[in-house]
């Protein structure tokens, strides 16, 4: 595990990056931001979408058009996240229960176009050492590349008490990070383990960085293991983003030369260690 202290800085607002036609977006961060990550139960709760680096970004309103799928999870019930085409927060839901709330946002297919420099730099930042080496095989290291990008954010709210027996659970985005435990057991200076699956199967080798809002530039990154599983030390309490970035050619045919999908999760770490409760507590989720 290594820890990130310089990583490159940008300051536009979301204004200035879709004037460059999507080229700094393509380039950035997506996640899912709630109002609260201890919603109270029976109130509406809501979902903001956010682009940006560092933990700190931009407002991304509700688009239909780029929603493939929009969804949370509570306990065996699965509900669609509703909102109103072009507002922030993107997405409201009243929380009917206790319990872990597990809900995943997942983009519609966006065309990019990079110059080379920016494009290799974003590979260099992502740690996609494979592609930059394919792209040198190529002889197209000094050219543009044509790229689809797939956003796959989750995030994990609590709703009551912890348990011991609430678990994050696989969704079925194309990229998606799965906790180990409930992070709402897990408090500053504890390892949390998470697995990254790439349509559900353990994707290996991939950079996986976790920031905390509080302290976005003491970063903690590990490359996933075969398994794809990665452990990481969270060492401040207040709300995390884990997040890694894959790559493959696009399919034969395609517009595009690369496709990229961004996986991130979003939690909040208590200030003070929770209170176990025993996985039989009735009701548990």
């Amino acid at each position: 595990m290594t820890h990130v202290t310089h990583p490159l800085k940008r300051a536009l607002s979301l204004t200035a990056l879709l004037a460059l036609g999507g080229t700094a977006v393509a380039a950035h961060d997506m996640w899912i931001e709630p109002s609260g990550y201890r919603p109270v139960i029976g109130r509406t709760v809501g979902f903001r979408l956010r682009v940006g680096q560092d933990f700190q970004g931009d407002p991304l309103p509700r688009d239909p058009n780029l929603i493939q799928q929009f969804i949370a999870v509570d306990g065996t019930t699965t509900t669609q996240v509703v909102g109103r085409d072009g507002a922030d927060p993107a997405g409201l839901m009243r929380v009917a229960a206790r319990g872990l709330l597990v809900v995943g946002y997942h983009s519609k297919p966006s065309p990019v176009v990079l110059p080379a420099t920016k494009f290799n730099t974003y590979l260099s930042e992502e740690g996609l050492d494979a592609i930059a080496a394919l792209r040198a095989k190529k002889g197209e290291t000094n050219a543009e590349a044509r790229e689809t990008f797939v956003r796959c954010a989750k995030s994990l709210l609590l709703a009551g008490p912890p348990y011991a027996a609430q678990q994050d659970r696989v969704l079925g985005l194309p990229l998606e990070f799965v906790a180990d435990r409930n992070p709402y057991m897990v408090t500053a200076g504890q390892g949390l383990g998470v697995r990254l699956l790439y349509r559900d199967q353990p994707l290996a080798g991939a950079l996986v960085v976790a920031l905390n809002q509080r302290d976005p530039m003491a970063r903690i990154a590990a490359r996933s293991d075969k398994a794809g599983h990665v452990t990481l030390k969270l060492t401040e309490a207040g709300p995390w983003l884990i997040k890694a970035v894959h790559m493959i050619p696009a399919p034969a045919g395609s517009d595009s030369q690369w496709a990229s999908y961004w996986a991130s999760l979003t939690f909040e770490l208590a200030d003070a260690t929770p209170q176990a409760i025993p996985s039989s507590s009735p009701g548990a989720r």
